[in-house]
């Protein structure tokens, strides 16, 4: 009669289905490409197979990846279109060996747009277009408790909203970055510069355009003097710092004088205000607050935080991160998932207190129809779990025992002090009941600032004034996480989408560091897209094609429609970067020139006496070394070199080898270092 086949997302994911539905005794069965995993439940023979990812992309037909403008997009297997995806064939070569015995057939991958879009490409393209006979079994968490209940609730999906809006995003996707990046990348370049692909996308552009914004406001920051005046105050060995009432003061003059005045004086306490505050307790995680909270606490990037999630996710440790839910469903047995916890040692007493409390957690007002807010399953890991993965699993469980938690109590004290006509103010916090702070522990953001106990009318010894210049601080870049909440903020992008698109703008150079400062060929790109195509620049365009996005999932658009109408918005677009294909070449081209990486010539090869010495980068180890220009025809001279610090040439070579001598300067520290490893000075010293 044949067998139900399920199509799983993961490798991972498909193990553990076939494991919760067959009790563990399902036999892995090699099929090509691929595993698939074969038993029997309740007299029904089941496959549990896994797609391991995409396996179908959307590509243009024509063979000449020169061409554009591109208006026609078909689905492909991902080989035919990505050259990184080796292998391929064969997965789907298996998927169709699979399918034709397949009478049944369930889609099991990640309840998700990216999910959906993947069981539905393989069900119509690979298994003969079962996509809309195809059942769908829906879960949060890889535990063998909700897999069995997904798949005894396994339901027909007729209006595959996500699946249609999820091909539309990748249709419209490929269309405005293929063709704006060819447009870029093929103008003609000035300023000597290689070809170098220049990628734009309908989320990419105004990323990239925050970061440029910010940019040109630092860089037009005239920074302000002002002056700080901070008293120290004595009385009895309490000591009070308060700072002076006119939190800036203006003038040095004014500042030094109030330091002149106040010298040698005496501080009487004029009030002692104290507030108490009620702190609630945070809401659950979705995954831009899991992204955000990692940051701060972790310094985890959050491409990072979605990798390590996932990881936790397929090990059944925690449930889908990919929500932008703040809410718990009410069906989720929170009680059992805190006793899990509760064995534990590290959470036992954090546990017990809420299992004790009887309370229900902290919500936040987001929510997500496919998933709930993230949160762990109260299952033990069943291996030893890397540093990343202990961390991240740690916050999560912190997080979700802290929103079971009570308010915490705070008291805040502040208190006045004179010396004479000069007033200063010292401000204090305590926490009187810790509330919630007990189970969050480490990740807890504020600290109390202790103020000794004063009363009214308190004489205090002026100890000593101090005063310091200081000027108004520029606008901060920003750091990957709030550039995130910004992409949050505007609407652009998806929870699952973002933080890849910001390890693009990074990737393709234009921007660097932890505060991400723009490069110039980040402003060059940046220029030319808002010069030539501002839709793409402004945040605008990219709201209305996520709001209609939307309005294909609910089944209000249809996605050939949105199609239709994107392709004529780009040919306008196109049409302007055509007709300027000369003057973005040329603000391209001397961006490049400014960025192309250059070598640090040594001095004269040693060995060969003709060649230079100079620092490389390998392309495949991505590692610095010393090679000699006449390589590899006349010369095999080469030397390692420090991975981390930068190197500067000096004028003298080496007194014992005759071998260039290099600064490195890493940290704090600088020395001097003979590149040759078998100098005779380095044994000597």
């Amino acid at each position: 009669m044949g067998y139900t086949l399920v199509i799983c997302e993961k490798p991972d994911a498909a193990r553990r289905v076939a494991d919760a539905l067959s009790g563990g005794k399902s036999q892995p069965e090699p099929v090509g490409g691929t595993t698939a995993f074969r038993f029997v439940r309740k007299g029904e023979e089941f496959v549990v197979c896994a797609a391991q990812g995409h396996l179908y992309g959307v590509s243009d037909p024509c063979e000449e990846r020169a061409v554009y403008p591109i208006f026609d997009v078909e689905w492909y297997p991902l080989d035919q279109v990505d050259e990184d995806s080796a292998g391929t064939e064969k997965k789907v070569a298996a998927m169709k060996r699979l399918a034709a015995g397949a009478t049944r057939f369930v889609n099991a991958c990640d309840f998700d747009v990216e999910g959906e879009t993947i069981g539905f490409n393989l069900l119509k393209y690979a298994c003969g277009g079962k996509e809309r006979e195809a059942l769908r079994a829906k879960f949060s968490t890889l535990t063998e408790e909700d897999l069995v209940k997904a798949f005894d609730g396994l339901e027909r999906q007729w209006s595959q909203g996500l699946a249609k809006a999820g091909r539309a995003r990748h249709a419209i996707d490929f269309l405005w970055g293929v063709n704006l990046s060819r447009a870029l990348s093929q103008s003609p370049l000035g300023g000597g510069a290689r070809y170098r692909t220049i990628s734009v996308g309908r989320v990419q552009g105004p990323t990239l355009g925050f970061l440029v914004e910010r940019e040109r406001e630092i860089l037009g920051f005239v920074p302000v003097p002002y002056w700080k005046v901070v008293g120290s105050f004595e009385n009895k060995g309490k000591r009070v710092v308060a700072s002076y009432a006119e939190e800036r003061v203006i003038t040095w003059a004014a500042a030094e004088r109030a330091q002149r005045e106040c010298l040698g004086g005496v501080g009487v306490v004029e009030w002692v205000r104290k507030s108490s505050t009620l702190v609630n307790p945070p809401v659950l995680f979705n995954i831009g607050d899991l992204q955000k909270e990692a940051y701060r606490a972790l310094r985890f990037p959050p491409g990072r935080t979605t990798r390590v999630a996932e990881r936790l996710y397929l090990d059944a440790l925690i449930s889908y991160p990919r929500t932008g839910s703040q809410k718990l469903s009410p069906s989720i047995d929170y009680r059992k998932i805190v006793k899990g916890i509760a064995r534990m040692p590290e959470y036992a007493t954090a546990a017990s207190e809420v299992l004790k409390s009887g309370a229900r957690p902290a919500e936040g007002g987001k929510s997500d129809s496919a998933h709930p807010a993230i949160h762990p399953t109260g299952e033990k890991p069943r291996h030893a779990l890397g540093y990343a993965e202990s961390s991240l699993l740690d916050l999560i469980i912190r997080r979700f025992l802290a929103a079971f938690g009570p308010p915490a109590k705070k008291e805040t004290i502040e208190i006045s002090l004179a010396v004479g006509e000069h007033g200063f103010r010292a401000a204090g916090s305590r926490t009187v009941s810790a509330g919630w702070t007990r189970h969050y522990g480490r990740y807890v953001a504020s600290r109390d600032v202790e103020l000794p106990r004063v009363e009214e009318g308190e004489r205090f010894r002026v100890e000593d004034v101090n005063v310091e210049e200081k000027f108004e601080q520029r606008p901060p870049r920003y750091s990957q996480s709030t550039l995130l909440e910004k992409m949050e903020r505007e609407g652009i992008g998806t929870k699952a989408t973002r933080a890849d698109i910001i390890g693009t703008v990074l990737g393709r150079g234009y921007a660097s560091g932890e505060w991400l400062e723009v490069t110039e060929l980040g402003f060059a790109v940046a220029e030319a897209i808002e010069r030539y195509t501002p839709s793409i620049a402004g945040t605008g365009l990219t709201r209305e094609i996520e709001g209609r996005l939307a309005a294909v999932e609910e089944g209000k658009e249809t996605e050939a429609s949105l199609v239709r109408e994107t392709i004529r918005t780009l040919a306008e677009q196109l049409a302007e970067l055509t007709a300027n294909e000369e003057g973005i070449g040329r603000e391209l081209g001397s961006a490049l020139s400014a960025v192309a990486p250059k070598q640090t010539t040594l001095g004269t090869c040693p060995v060969c006496k003709t060649g230079e010495l100079r620092v490389i980068r390998s392309r495949t180890t991505k590692k610095r070394f010393v090679g000699c220009s006449n390589y590899p025809s006349r010369c095999r001279a080469s030397a390692p070199l420090p991975q981390r610090g930068s190197i500067r040439a000096t004028t003298k070579p080496c007194e014992y080898c005759s071998w260039p001598v290099v600064y490195v300067a890493g940290g704090r520290h600088a020395w001097k270092l003979c590149v040759n490893p078998a100098c005779p000075g380095r044994s000597a010293s």
